[in-house]
């Protein structure tokens, strides 16, 4: 590849894929049309080909505490959702379960739609759940969520003593993993504990992703990784993906935002309130929390821009994407308010140095390969 190229010229010819955004609940709660306009949102198929975003992991994510009771029943909703957009649009969005799927939409001009689930509560301790999500596409999950289930710890309630936790895996858990490997779906480590992380490494066949998080070297939270998680994982062949969330690249942001914890929860409880027995609609614990956010500002590019550089010196450019988490967070870093401006964050990277080569694999070459070994691995 030619290393003269400009900005606009390597961000135009490479195959971006985004390993993160939560839209299928504006598809099911808003009737949200992925072809229609973005409105509040951070991502529809306009601002995907203008941020020339080639493909994306739609992530079904299940609120645990709402949704008790109907994890599966909820997460099957949102897939249908999914679904129900390619029916809609089959000219412009294509179901890709596969990597050849990926580049043949690529190839058609159609928007490459990879299912994923947020969160393993979904599958309800069954592993024949499981095996149906995966006959319905699925091809990716993230083994928790903010929450432990019953078989692996999340990073997000360690120090909560009425949750049970297991010190990571349980036995069912290792099964979960193995049997993800065997249908060829990724298994996601973002979300989970330090000592989960490391089980999960111990335990799979196939490499793995972190598909939204960033470096806790640099921002102290623990959904990041740490330098140690980025070389493991690089070692194993796997690939973590930055996330755009400000709380997770921008130190002082992130403390702002922790700062605010107790009214942002007292908010939280009247807006509960204001829909007793039924699950709060994610467009409107979406607008409670954007405001706060915007009461703090939003961290510079350059943050995230840090993030990024920080994980390719310590993982090394074969082993780093982007995972936006777009539809799933207040804001993003500052000039970054959808897909359509993606570009901006090749024209950084070059500026800091990375030639053009390097920047088509973390832009999506990387996470296209860690796919094609998860399906080489899998096996009837």
């Amino acid at each position: 590849m030619p290393q003269d190229l400009t900005p606009e010229e390597v961000h135009r010819t490479a195959l971006i894929l985004d390993t993160h955004a939560d839209t299928p609940q504006r598809f099911l709660d808003e009737s949200f049309d992925f072809t229609g306009p973005v409105g509040h949102g951070m991502l529809s198929l306009d601002t995907a080909r203008a941020g020339n975003l080639a493909g994306e992991f739609f992530a079904a994510w299940v609120e645990p505490t709402q949704w008790k009771g109907r994890f599966a029943h909820r997460a099957l909703a949102l897939i249908d959702a999914v679904h129900q957009q390619i029916r809609l649009h089959p000219d412009v969005l294509q179901l890709c379960t596969s990597p050849s799927h990926i580049l043949a939409a690529r190839a058609a001009n159609r928007f490459a739609v990879v299912l994923a689930i947020e969160g393993g509560h979904a599958i309800e301790n069954d592993l024949a759940l499981l095996r149906v999500y995966h006959q319905l596409g699925v091809r990716s999950m993230t083994l928790t969520w903010s929450n432990s289930n019953e078989w692996a710890d999340s990073s997000g309630d360690l120090h909560d003593p009425e949750v049970p936790h297991h010190n990571g895996l349980t036995p069912f858990g290792r099964q979960v993993i193995q049997e993800m490997n065997r249908l060829g779906m990724i298994v996601d480590v973002s979300h989970v504990s330090d000592p989960t992380f490391w089980q999960v490494l111990e335990t799979t066949r196939a490499p793995v992703i972190a598909s939204h998080s960033s470096a806790r070297a640099l921002t102290n939270s623990h959904r990041n990784l740490t330098d140690d998680m980025l070389r493991a994982l690089a070692r194993q062949g796997g690939v973590a993906m930055a996330n755009f969330y400000p709380a997770f690249i921008d130190e002082p942001w992130r403390q702002a935002w922790n700062a605010q914890r107790p009214e942002r929860e007292a908010a939280h409880r009247a807006l509960a309130a204001r829909f007793p027995n039924q699950p709060i609609p994610f467009t409107e614990y979406n607008r409670l929390d954007r405001d706060f956010s915007s009461r703090l500002g939003r961290p510079p590019l350059q943050s995230l821009i840090d993030h990024i550089l920080h994980m390719v010196q310590v993982a090394g450019i074969d082993h780093v994407g982007i995972g936006t988490d777009f539809d799933g967070i207040p804001h993003p870093p500052e000039g970054i308010d959808t897909a359509a401006d993606l570009p901006r964050i090749t024209t950084a990277l070059m500026a800091h140095g990375l030639p053009p080569t390097a920047l088509h694999k973390l832009l999506g070459a990387n996470l296209l390969r860690v796919f094609r070994e998860v399906e080489a691995a899998a096996h009837p």
